[in-house]
């Protein structure tokens, strides 16, 4: 034979095992399950509104997108290959003329909501960020570059758990950061990622990029009326009353859920603690405030340590004529490996108690 050859292939996802002949799109991430039955073990959130569970956030995406989608004529969806896996279906299946599955092409994904948006619409495209990276020049050439009305979602952001170094969505702060024209934050809660959709898709926002993770948020009582937040701006979360004796003042500053750790720590040693909401622009107040009114800080991301948030910190720090000590948490300069997402959160340092036993350190 000579000449190219093309050999195609027809499969069948999960063959041999009928529980997962039957429901391939459960089965390709099933967790935990009893191998004779098929049984699967119950999944920490529900997938509906009202079970008395916090909702994972990839519903609280779907479900907020198909609602502002209603009172914004100009909003679409676009995924490469995942509706399921980033709950876009939700609107797939109501606004299906809305909607776009482009197939496992990131780069094309974002090309093609560009387009779109430069022709008046405004594209939600959510990509997993561990496979945005695929996309990395078609986010800069063909969105940032025109300051486009374009909206990145970026699920799966941080520590994924049992899919290993290939998926954790390390890289998409450092990566990102240096790229003019981009709005980036995090939301901690579900009811933030609702206020950061929400305000992205008002007019003159350009180009925002809103990185939220794998599984459950923290809050059952997820859906709430959405508002405006100013861009750059974060939050006070909590504040001690007075210093305590001998020990030395200390800001933990956050971005995204981690912050739900970082808070209760911060009351347990008393500390301060800020949630930045936003890696671009950060809000410069809050630095200030923290530079001048505390002896040293402690940055938490779920991310690549190196050129994260508390990069940007240190930065502006330096940048300011700043001398305060900067102590920074995240993910480390390697590729981590499979495990359970509190196990590796235990291992790089980012859970409670590497939290804890960081700032107490830095107190004395």
């Amino acid at each position: 034979m000579k000449g190219p050859k093309l050999l195609h292939l027809h499969t069948l996802k999960g063959y041999g095992y009928k529980p997962a002949e039957e429901r391939p799109t459960i089965w390709h991430a099933p967790g935990q399950f009893n191998p004779e039955n098929g049984e699967r073990k119950d999944d920490a959130a529900g997938t509906t509104e009202g079970n008395g569970k916090p909702q994972k956030f990839q519903d609280v995406f779907g479900h907020t997108v198909l609602e502002l989608a209603k009172k914004n004529s100009r909003i679409v969806g676009v995924t490469p290959a995942m509706p399921t896996g980033c709950s876009l279906n939700i609107m797939m299946n109501e606004m299906p003329d809305r909607t776009f599955d482009v197939g496992i092409a990131e780069g094309h994904a974002v090309t093609f909501a560009a387009g779109m948006a430069k022709d008046g619409l405004l594209p939600f495209c959510n990509i997993y960020s561990a496979f945005a990276q695929r996309a990395y020049d078609n986010i800069i050439h063909d969105v940032a570059t025109m300051r486009l009305p374009f909206v990145l979602c970026l699920d799966r952001a941080g520590l994924v758990g049992e899919d290993g170094p290939t998926h954790h969505g390390a890289f998409d702060i450092a990566s990102l950061r240096p790229v003019p024209n981009l709005t980036i934050c995090s939301p901690m809660d579900e009811h933030e990622l609702r206020h950061m959709m929400y305000t992205a898709q008002l007019p003159d926002k350009a180009t925002w990029v809103i990185r939220y993770p794998r599984g459950c948020g923290s809050k059952p009582d997820w859906h709430c009326d959405m508002k405006e937040i100013k861009v750059g701006e974060g939050r006070l979360m909590y504040s001690p009353e007075k210093p305590l004796p001998g020990k030395k003042r200390l800001a933990i500053l956050t971005i995204g859920p981690v912050g739900c750790d970082a808070m209760q720590v911060a009351k347990e040693i008393g500390a301060a603690h800020y949630d930045m909401r936003f890696v671009k622009p950060l809000d410069e107040k809050i630095l200030r405030e923290v530079a001048e009114n505390y002896d040293c800080i402690v940055t938490v991301e779920d991310g690549i340590r190196n050129g994260g948030m508390g990069s940007a910190v240190t930065e502006w720090m330096q940048d300011n004529g700043y001398t305060i000590t900067v102590r920074r948490l995240g993910l480390p300069d390697c590729f981590v490996e499979h495990g359970t997402v509190s196990e590796l959160k235990k291992i790089v340092g980012i859970d409670a108690e590497s939290i804890k036993q960081t700032c107490l350190h830095m107190m004395e």
